[in-house]
């Protein structure tokens, strides 16, 4: 070999030896800032039926039917939710929650026996309150980690639209009087009306003042014909009145889905696309979407939360979801921090310590791979300069010599 060749081999030699300091530095900032968050269920996997919100009222098509496929997952809306962390704290237990809706099926798979039904609320022909249910307290039956936010939870099946779905302003403001009666501690009103009614407005009234946190869907589910678009922005009830929770739909992004209505002060969003749960008929599962699926994910989520903190009074529950909710555009629930979070707020439990301002998480995700990012270029960076510094000084040691190799003797 060449007395240059050596020279170039050494030279080398130095700079692959400095980058071995660096790298395994710089490896572990790399792959810290391609972490992902779960992903949803969309083509790949998940295929089941939809779940209607409503059938066809001029038709004579039977109710909807069982489902044979059953769900080989826990799907994203759950991970996004984080109920595995949150049944470690809380599970709804000695809370009742009034859901207006379709009905729900008594005898559902995961329920339990946990339902009680107000006159033909047992009879759900739709089924779309069954899945609603689920979500609020199944227990997943043989599929545990399909369970719901509140899994201990009991519910009030009450009726707010005719055998077919159709929703109207007697049979919601009637129901919630029926869930004011029996006490429940939630009322979740997943249908949304487009004009106020002030009969139904004074029950809502007259619920929060008995002591129930009112929840309530800011749009109807997307209208089956037609384009969402076509609908001018409004307000929808009893998601409007004063002091309800109103709560939209979302996607796995945290935007809402493309088809949705809509609509204004909307207070939470929360998961309400693709989500999985059963229905009235069989043990299989079913797809659903909409404000109502969002809905429901916040009624048990209040349920939790009122079961934590069974001394707080329903402001302040309302107030714990929206200022522990995830920071966005419309703030995103996050029922686990909702129940480990202290909020500086009378009603919080004696001992638990106190706060001098609310608490708020920041969405630090930006921010972390910004950060890991600019650490990789300078622990790159270094090694460049490193590699740079080892040729120059190798290089004018070996010119010194005159390129003769190390160790050789004078001329």
């Amino acid at each position: 070999m060449s007395p240059a060749s050596r020279a170039v081999t050494r030279l080398l030699s130095g700079a692959g030896l400095a980058a071995a300091l660096v790298l395994p530095v710089a490896v572990p900032a790399a792959a810290q800032s391609l972490q992902r968050v779960p992903a949803a269920d969309g083509k790949k996997g998940q295929e089941l039926p939809g779940m209607p919100s409503s059938l066809d009222p001029d038709g004579e098509a039977a109710c909807t039917p069982a489902s044979r496929a059953e769900a080989e997952k826990q799907d994203w809306s759950r991970q996004r939710l984080d109920l595995d962390r949150l049944h470690g704290q809380s599970t709804g237990a000695g809370t009742t929650v009034a859901l207006i809706d379709t009905g729900v099926d008594t005898g559902a798979a995961g329920l339990d026996g946990r339902v009680t039904a107000q006159g033909t609320a047992g009879e759900d022909c739709v089924g779309h309150g069954t899945f609603l249910a689920g979500l609020i307290a199944g227990t997943g039956g043989d599929s545990p980690r399909l369970a719901g936010v509140a899994p201990a939870a009991k519910v009030l099946a009450l009726r707010g639209t005719d055998a077919r779905g159709r929703a109207g302003a007697g049979l919601v403001t009637a129901a919630v009087r029926e869930a004011t009666a029996a006490r429940a501690d939630v009322i979740a009103v997943t249908v949304a009306l487009p004009r106020r009614d002030a009969a139904l407005t004074r029950a809502v009234a007259d619920a929060r003042r008995a002591g129930a946190v009112v929840v309530a869907a800011a749009t109807p589910d997307p209208p089956s014909r037609g384009s969402a678009d076509e609908t001018p922005v409004r307000t929808y009830w009893p998601a409007g009145e004063p002091g309800v929770l109103s709560v939209a739909d979302m996607l796995p992004g945290g935007l809402r889905p493309d088809g949705a209505l809509r609509t204004d002060g909307i207070d939470l969003a929360a998961p309400g696309a693709g989500v999985v749960s059963g229905g009235p008929r069989g043990d299989g599962h079913y797809l659903g979407g909409g404000a109502s699926v969002a809905t429901a994910y916040a009624a048990g989520a209040v349920a939790a939360v009122r079961a934590a903190y069974p001394g707080e009074e329903p402001d302040d529950v309302v107030r714990r979801l929206t200022a522990t909710a995830y920071p966005a555009d419309i703030p995103q629930l996050d029922p686990y921090a909702a129940v480990t979070t202290i909020l500086g707020e009378p009603g919080v439990r004696a001992g638990a310590g106190r706060a001098a301002e609310p608490v708020a998480l920041r969405d630090t995700s930006s921010a972390d791979r910004a950060t890991s990012r600019a650490t990789l270029f300078v622990l790159l960076g270094s090694a460049g300069v490193l590699a740079v510094l080892w040729a120059g000084f190798a290089f004018s040691r070996a010119r010194a010599r005159g390129w003769r190799p190390a160790g050789a003797g004078g001329a």
